[in-house]
């Protein structure tokens, strides 16, 4: 049973996603300015990872780009969660692993995002998919390597079982896959207003509880000030938003979960507590491998909110009602880590 009190470290904890989302409140118009003032309009996605049309979604979206909507408004989240773990939770232990694992996604980012803002218009609308995919493997090992190389981990945990032990080479793949995985998970769950902002603020609360029941209160800290401007960017972006978070806010929010799911010992509990960015990435990678062994579709367009959109659910609806489940979720992930051994 545990007992938790307002200790000076929670409390410093509420302090720093405060001061983050008050930051961000700040920063939000700054960005806002320049992203109307430079043109950071988001270029529609036409065609699939396969070269194929996207007539449904095209069209289900047509009416948010019949309009200026600028994209790249992660990199506000970018600077708050940089300058407040910079300046007020640097911690070599705790803190440095999932801060450069955010800024390392952000930068994979943000290169797809300037292609897709500022380039010709011909060909994908960003970086080509296995050029994202290398790029972001090779943030997952160079923190893989420094996770059980330089601090030491050598276990995972299995719930309810135990320690898994591992080699470090095989841990630094394991730590890899989890950045991986979860950073192109989060940015395909980004395709609607407020969806992945308010995904990741689940998830984020719930890693950041279980740290809490650890006494990792530095990395409390680092999840706290991830809620904080999510707070702020779910405030500006919900239906209709005015603004959209861009790849450098996906990647940036699925690289550093995979990195506090890791630095938690909680891999296993990802599944769960991010159990809609798994039904999102499976609903896209099964509907490419249905289309390819049956030659058509499964869902009318993926991944899954795409679907439930030509379904005729509305956007809101969609977008409450995953918030609902995931929060669903961080319940049962939290539970599980404490009932399990974890926290």
């Amino acid at each position: 049973m545990f007992q938790i009190s307002i200790s000076g470290e929670m409390f410093y904890g509420l302090l720093l996603a405060l001061g983050s989302f008050l930051l961000a409140m700040f920063l939000t118009p700054i960005y806002t300015h320049f992203a109307y003032k430079y043109k950071f309009w988001k270029k529609q996605k036409k065609t699939a990872v396969d070269g194929k049309a996207l007539p449904i979604m095209t069209k289900l979206h047509a009416h948010k780009f019949k309009r200026a909507f600028p994209t790249m408004a992660g990199i506000v989240g970018i600077i708050t969660v940089a300058v407040v773990t910079f300046c007020c939770n640097w911690d070599r232990g705790q803190t440095w692993l999932p801060l450069f694992g955010f800024l390392g996604g952000s930068v994979v980012g943000l290169i797809d995002d300037l292609i897709n803002v500022f380039g010709d218009g011909h060909g994908a609308a960003g970086l080509r998919a296995p050029v994202k995919f290398a790029m972001i493997t090779a943030v997952g090992l160079v923190l893989g390597w420094y996770f059980s190389s330089k601090l030491g981990w050598s276990s995972i945990h299995i719930p309810f079982i135990g320690e898994w032990i591992l080699p470090w080479w095989l841990m630094t793949i394991v730590f890899a896959f989890a950045v991986v995985a979860t950073s192109n998970a989060v940015n395909i769950s980004d395709g609607l207003d407020g969806l992945a902002g308010g995904l990741c603020l689940i998830a984020y609360g719930a890693f950041g509880v279980i740290a809490l029941f650890q006494g990792q209160w530095m990395l409390v800290g680092f999840c706290l000030t991830v809620v904080g401007w999510l707070l702020s960017y779910v405030w500006f972006n919900v239906p209709p938003a005015r603004f959209m978070m861009g790849d450098v806010g996906s990647f940036a929010l699925g690289a550093g979960l995979g990195v506090v799911a890791m630095m938690t010992n909680s891999l296993f509990l990802l599944p769960i507590i991010g159990g809609l960015f798994v039904v999102e990435a499976g609903s896209s990678l099964l509907q490419m491998i249905w289309k390819k062994a049956f030659k058509h579709k499964l869902f009318i367009s993926a991944p899954i909110h795409h679907h439930l959109e030509a379904k005729g659910w509305g956007e809101a609806k969609i977008v409450m009602r995953f918030w609902v489940i995931a929060g669903v979720l961080a319940l049962i992930g939290v539970f599980v880590a404490a009932a399990g051994g974890i926290a």
